[in-house]
């Protein structure tokens, strides 16, 4: 069947092996009756079709965890004709624990030594061929980011199953259920396999400058922050181009559309439908792919260069409270840039529970379009220093809530007898290979392009039925009705009825707050035109004040103020973390935490507030 599996760590290179062999003739979703993800593809060499499975990345095949499970049931299954096996050539005597753990299989396999570009940067030199005489399978030095070592992987991999080989060596065994004494076997056997293969020139490595500074426990982080702040203005920028054309699309085609199908006498909502969402579902879209696009080419630049490995040094401590590893920093602090950078940027993390857990850590983090609201409803209330109060209470609650949702999901997600401290050596800096993380990148663009267009399109049209009328007119729509019915429910929470429309706006896109606000207190302008950004027309904040100060009171504010903050980031968060996770479940159950935080944390501000007279 020419059925190959890729077995390693994390981080050992797997997936960029099989993006580059598979390209996008890949298929990701997850294993069957399991939360984790699983990744077969195909690719054709010299007329033949193979098929690829990136097996789950874990740290062995022995402990209970899913990832390691379902890895050791499909190897043992016999499904994979050969299995190439990933360790890190840079550092070895640990990486080769995998290979330890896999010797018991008995299954035809290759032992592919990645990075080898870090390890000679390292100074480090392995004699492949005496390494292959003693296990006595192929052994292949290898670069994954190298798009020209693949012919020979392939010609390999070829040759292999045609005519396989097996391990000649294993662990000695340990007493049945001697956990420590069968570790303390493979160690052993590690040793001897690797006496005599490995040499560093260099004995100790020196920190360059700039290491110094950046490993430091105070200066370190404050260079992390400043950097990921210069990353995300760079995706920004990269994917600025793409997110302005794109934003052209509903201007373009809302209005010849509308006039076509009302031309044919099509019916009003129908003609809404095709030339309001459609035009902004393409919008929506692109401009999320390019955005993604955009993250992944700079996190992958950081990742190549050395950079992650020094951040997650230096947050794995205040992390690890959480119960996340210090990788999780890039996320989080992308996602005060945009939360679909920080749900993307996920994927660095070992597994699908630590990466699950950290996009919804990431949905607490006010993204950029939450503080372009917030001064503005504030400042219509309050004087500025007021404001500064309500962003720093933001901050604060932010902090909170993470422990909230840590605690909540923590256990279920990354149990603490799976969470383990972060052991690495600090890599050299090395010449970036623009190419592979150009191609790397392109391939999750398109992917989560595909994936998108379903969530996106079905939300919208949710919300349009929601906030449609024939006329323009929001005492029409089915979201008036349901907020009036509802809004002695609502007035519990803090918010009457056009304030829980804007809240569940907010849901939708935090940038369309102001203008269906505006719809609602000032009467202009159509709530489902503003929501999905077609209506051109501007908004007179001045008017709007007015409008809201004389409508609501200033508790009232600061409860819409918390619900819009920490309620669903947007749309396009909710689909990227469907896409990431392969989990509608597990989307749905931290959404569903988010809303009711939200209004939680509405009421009790609300309650708070109308203590104060001036604010009642």
């Amino acid at each position: 069947m020419n059925t190959v599996a890729l077995l390693g760590q994390p981080n050992s290179g797997k997936s960029t092996v099989f993006n580059q062999l598979t390209g996008s003739r890949q298929h990701v979703g997850n294993w069957p009756g399991k939360t984790v993800e699983k990744k077969d593809g195909t690719y054709t060499f010299n007329g033949v079709k193979y098929t690829i499975t990136d097996l789950p990345g874990s740290y062995g095949l022995t402990g209970n965890s899913d990832e390691e499970v379902i890895t050791s049931n499909y190897i043992k299954s016999g499904k994979a004709d050969l299995v190439l096996v990933l360790v890190d050539a840079s550092q070895l005597n640990r990486s080769m624990f995998m290979l330890a753990e896999f010797a018991s299989m008995d299954v035809p396999c290759v032992l592919i030594l990645n990075m080898m570009d870090v390890a000679l940067g390292q100074n480090k030199t392995i004699n492949a061929a005496l390494l292959q005489e003693k296990l006595g399978i192929p052994v292949l030095p290898f670069t994954a980011a190298d798009s020209k070592g693949y012919d020979g992987l392939k010609t390999l991999i070829e040759k292999e199953l045609k005519e396989p080989h097996k391990l000649i060596t294993t662990p000695a065994e340990a007493k049945e259920g001697d956990m420590k004494e069968e570790i303390s076997s493979k160690y052993k056997w590690i040793e001897t396999i690797l006496d005599g293969v490995t040499e560093s020139k260099t004995t100790t490595y020196k920190l360059s400058k700039f290491d110094r500074l950046a490993t430091k426990p105070f200066v370190g982080k404050i260079i992390t922050v400043a950097v990921f702040l210069a990353a995300f203005l760079v995706a920004m920028i990269i994917a600025a181009p793409v997110m302005s054309l794109s934003g052209m699309l509903p201007k373009l085609l809302s209005a010849p559309i509308a006039n076509l199908l009302t031309g044919w006498n099509i019916h009003p909502w129908l003609v809404s439908i095709f030339s309001l969402i459609i035009p902004n579902t393409i919008y929506f879209t692109l401009s999320m792919a390019a955005f993604v696009f955009g993250v992944n080419l700079v996190f992958g630049f950081l990742e190549e260069k050395g950079f992650l490995a020094r951040a997650a040094y230096q947050f794995d401590g205040p992390l690890s409270r959480l119960g996340l590893q210090g990788k999780a920093v890039a996320p989080l602090l992308m996602g005060f840039g945009c939360t679909i950078a920080g749900a993307s940027g996920s994927r660095v993390m070992d597994n699908w529970g630590q990466k699950m857990l950290t996009m919804a850590i990431v949905w607490s983090v006010p993204c950029a379009s939450i503080w372009s609201i917030v001064p503005v409803i504030s400042g219509m209330f309050f004087p500025w220093w007021g404001t500064i109060l309500v962003c720093l209470g933001i901050l604060a609650y932010m902090v909170l809530f993470m422990f909230i949702v840590s605690k909540l999901f923590g256990s279920k997600l990354a149990p603490k007898e799976t969470r383990s401290g972060l052991i690495m050596e600090l890599p050299p800096y090395h010449k970036i290979r623009w190419k592979h993380i150009t191609k790397e990148a392109w391939l999750k663009a398109v992917d989560i392009a595909k994936r998108a267009v379903k969530t996106v399109l079905l939300v919208s049209i949710l919300f349009w039925a929601l906030s449609y009328s024939s006329s323009g007119n929001v005492n029409e729509s089915l979201l008036y009705k349901i907020g009036t019915a509802i809004e002695p429910v609502t007035r519990f929470f803090g918010l009457g009825w056009q304030t829980f429309m804007g809240f569940i706006s907010s849901a939708f896109a935090k940038e369309a707050v102001l203008g269906v606000l505006n719809a609602l207190f000032v009467g202009q302008g159509s709530i489902s035109d503003i929501a999905f950004n077609t209506s051109q027309t501007a908004i007179d904040q001045a008017a709007l004040g007015t409008a809201l100060t004389t409508s609501i009171s200033g508790a009232e504010a600061l409860a819409f103020i918390a619900a819009c903050t920490f309620n669903i980031p947007c749309i396009m968060a909710l689909s990227s973390t469907i896409k990431e996770s392969h989990s509608i479940k597990w989307t749905a159950l931290v959404a569903g935490t988010y809303v009711c935080g939200a209004l939680l944390l509405a009421c009790i501000v609300y309650h708070i507030a109308i203590l104060f007279p001036a604010m009642a």
